[in-house]
Formats: C-alpha cells, structure tokens, sequence
C-alpha cells in the first residue's frame, strides 16, 4: 500500500484523542439507536470506540496496520466490540446501503464522497469533520491545501442529503472562540432513497 508506512511510523508513537471528535460529542443525540456504523478513516479509534459505547456495530477502517493494531488492543481491553480492518478506502469503498451511519473525521478524499453517500442506508445519517483553507491555525492539519475544504464546500459536496446540523464559522467574530480550522457537518439520506 502507497504511504502505509508513513502512517504506521507516524501511528507507532501516537496516543488517542482523550475524548471523541467534537462533532459526535456534540450531535450524539443524532446517532441511530442501533444499527451499523463505519469510522472511515479511523486513525487510532477513539470515535470508534465511544460509537461501541452507545451500542452501535462499529466498522473501523484505516490505511495503517499499526493504527488498526492499537485499537484491535484497546478494545479488547475494554470489553467493547469492533470489527477493525485495514483497508485502502478509496481503491474499496464502502458497499451501497451498508451502514447506517458514517464518521469521517480529518480526512478528505472528495472522490469517495459519492460512494459514501450511496453506502449510507435509507435514512442513514453521516458525521463528518476536517479541516478548512480558511483556517486561523494552518499548523493544524494537511500542509496540502488540496486536503482542504473551501468554504462552503461540505455543504455542497453532501448536497444530495438533508442537513442536519453544519459549522464553519471562518474568520467571522471573535476569532478566540468557536470553530476555526474545521468545518462539521451532520446529514442525513431520505428514508425512502433508494439504492444510491
């Protein structure tokens, strides 16, 4: 796999988030009361895990064995249930209509997009959080501006769904508070969509 060993070296020495992304912590009451749920590029786990917590049936995948090893660990440890999996997202992409939820945290690959759009179920619903061009702090996140959005672009790249919940507050009013570096947004497929 392309760059799997940078991950694995750069996961090797890191430690989990001590808390989920803000955007689950703050939009949990959104999340299915059971079903399946995919954390798509899941890093060391730590919104996979909190989404094991709420009794959901957690799918982990990221690029790096060593990222995928640590939460296998973690989890057991825990006593919580998580099916973790190294994989290539963008050469696999989710199955259509296979999860009732998706997270995406810190990971842009706008090619997937539709593919995670039509994995989603009838009314499947999609968190997703990542860091923006307009950000205050660019030594936070990707250096590649590529790996960014433009403003407003999460709205339109979820388009085809309904919005549930979005924030990007830019360089808008006192800058020493909200959200600055990422946009979030939580969207949702009709429940009568079909295959995708």
């Amino acid at each position: 796999m392309k760059d799997s060993a940078r991950w694995d070296e750069r996961y090797q020495t890191a430690t989990a988030s001590a808390e989920p992304a803000r955007i689950l912590l703050e939009n949990s009451h959104l999340l299915p009361q059971q079903g399946r749920v995919l954390d798509l590029a899941c890093g060391l786990g730590t919104n996979s895990l909190f989404l094991a917590e709420q009794g959901l049936h957690v799918s982990a995948w990221d690029f790096s064995s060593v990222a995928i090893g640590k939460l296998g660990a973690v989890a057991e440890t825990c006593g919580l249930f998580v099916t973790a999996e190294v994989r290539d997202v963008v050469a696999q992409p989710p199955e259509p209509q296979s999860f009732d939820a998706i997270v995406v945290i810190r990971f842009l690959e706008r090619s997937l997009i539709p593919h995670l759009i039509a994995a989603l179920s009838p009314g499947g619903v999609i968190f997703y959080q990542t860091f923006v061009l307009e950000a205050l702090d660019k030594t936070i996140g990707p250096k590649d501006p590529l790996f960014r959005l433009a403003q407003n672009e999460l709205l339109e790249l979820f388009s085809p769904l309904n919005l549930l919940f979005y924030r990007e507050d830019g360089r808008v009013g006192d800058i020493s508070r909200g959200v600055r570096n990422e946009a979030m947004l939580v969207a949702r497929k009709s429940p009568d969509a079909d295959s995708g």
